[in-house]
């Protein structure tokens, strides 16, 4: 097994720390001390001090991790990516697992309530037109196509930046001419034979999530020995992929799938140990809003009873340094991270 970094440890503030004792974390408002060492299935904790001696894979893994990450420019707007910020789940389909139907057929409702969800503080609109729920039915291009692209127009003049979830070439074609700046593929542009040439020909942003069975909709049992190792290895490769494929790594952001094809245990590891993940040197994006493992640990607690579930994987995702919170609930999921921030700001000064 290749030796894994995973940052550990962390601190309030470096202010009271010696030099060379603590790290920033993918130049972001975290701080740590440590690295859990993950090595022929093993784990010891090494000083971030001591990184040098591990080699030259753990300095590169270093590398990654203490980088910044480069601000993301989707048309005139500019996302730095040096504090969390949230993606807005819109969807306008029948079927989704959380809204469906509430704005299907209505591209002007649709578009108002992304709108809506950016005044709330969103700093994107991640839009889709077919569910990807398990068990959910394939939806045809044409009807994706018809069902996202008035919505993106609408955003677009509105200058509010847009993602793309699909899995279909000529749906994020459609999507790209349309105004959205960023392909948020669940497939990590496996599904489509063409996704990965069209995204390098556009040069935009890119989400590849982890998905055990891309081909066949992402929900199929895997036997992981361990996940969040497995997990790690399989974005990597991806990311070699897409990058000699001619996407630039600086537009690439990662997503561990959270939810597909994975147990509640399996999950909570993931995003127990998420912040392994700034090892690739990408902005990393957590969906884990109103998902099925929120109910499993709260006595089946339907989608609409799972906004406490939701905050509590967004704060836990932020204390990680992830950059990118996809959530449905907006204006809660903001105000939480605005009062996180707060504490972080304070803590940074010291006490």
């Amino acid at each position: 097994m290749t030796l894994h970094l995973r940052p550990a440890q962390f601190v309030d503030t470096p202010i009271t720390q010696p030099d060379g004792t603590v790290a920033r974390l993918a130049g972001g408002m975290q701080w740590f001390a440590a690295y859990e060492v993950i090595e022929h299935g093993t784990r010891r904790t090494v000083p971030v001090a001591d990184v040098g001696s591990l080699g030259d894979r753990a300095a590169a893994l270093h590398a990654a991790i203490t980088a910044p990450r480069p601000p993301l420019q989707l048309g005139e707007r500019t996302l730095r990516l040096d504090q969390p910020l949230v993606a807005g789940i819109l969807n306008v389909t029948p079927d989704s697992f959380s809204d469906g139907g509430k704005h299907a057929d209505d591209p002007a409702a649709a578009a108002a309530a992304g709108v809506d969800m950016a005044a709330a503080g969103a700093a994107l609109i991640d839009l889709g037109g077919e569910s990807t729920r398990p068990g959910a039915a394939q939806v045809w291009e044409g009807d994706e196509i018809a069902r996202i692209v008035p919505v993106v127009e609408r955003l677009a003049r509105s200058g509010t930046p847009v993602s793309i979830d699909t899995r279909k070439a000529a749906v994020m074609e459609a999507a790209l001419a349309a105004g959205a700046h960023i392909v948020n593929d669940v497939s990590a542009l496996l599904w489509d034979d063409r996704a990965l040439a069209l995204v390098a020909k556009a040069q935009c942003p890119v989400v590849l999530m982890h998905s055990p069975d891309p081909k066949q909709g992402g929900h199929a049992r895997t036997d992981y020995r361990d996940v969040l190792i497995e997990v790690f290895d399989w974005l990597e490769a991806r990311i070699a992929a897409v990058t000699a494929a001619g996407v630039a790594r600086s537009r690439i952001i990662v997503d561990p799938g959270i939810g597909f094809g994975k147990s509640l245990a399996e999950n909570l590891a993931l995003i127990n140990g998420i912040a392994i993940l700034h090892g690739l040197g990408c902005p990393i994006m957590l969906g884990a809003s109103r998902k099925r493992m929120i109910g499993a640990l709260d006595n089946e607690a339907p989608v609409a009873a799972r906004l406490g579930g939701s905050l509590a994987m967004a704060l836990k995702g932020a204390e990680a340094g992830v950059q990118l919170l996809r959530v449905h609930d907006v204006a809660p999921t903001v105000q939480a991270l605005k009062v996180w921030r707060g504490l972080r700001d304070r803590a940074l000064v010291g006490n």
